[in-house]
């Protein structure tokens, strides 16, 4: 993996995130991936169980975000990015690093996001 395929994999993520439905989860993510939405945070594993997760987690094809992605490192099939996301109706931001590995065919086998939020408490 180089910078250019992972920026490229996260505008796709964008793209997916804002589109009805899951079927666009199969070009992004290998279907054994596994998926966490933190470092704690129970692990989604396959095709099916990312869809739940992003079902679950999110308000739909219409909902109001921003977002900024910067690459911050790449070594061998693993990647690293900050992402900024300010959602448009709650007002709520994000500022992420999210963790990738993607396969040699540019699908995501793991995906792990570390998030944190105005006022959270580290530590």
């Amino acid at each position: 993996m180089d910078r250019a395929q992972l920026a490229d994999w996260i505008a796709a993520y964008e793209r997916a995130w804002r589109t009805a439905g899951t079927d666009a989860l199969q070009e992004l993510f290998a279907p054994g991936a596994r998926y966490r939405m933190g470092p704690y945070e129970p692990t989604a594993e396959g095709l099916d169980a990312i869809a739940e997760l992003w079902e679950r987690e999110r308000e739909g094809p219409d909902e109001a975000f921003e977002m900024r992605a910067e690459v911050v490192a790449v070594e061998g099939d693993t990647g690293v990015a900050r992402v900024e996301v300010r959602y448009g109706a709650s007002g709520n931001e994000f500022r992420d690093l999210w963790l990738v590995r993607l396969d040699g065919d540019g699908r995501c086998v793991e995906f792990e996001e570390w998030a944190f939020s105005p006022g959270q408490k580290v530590g």
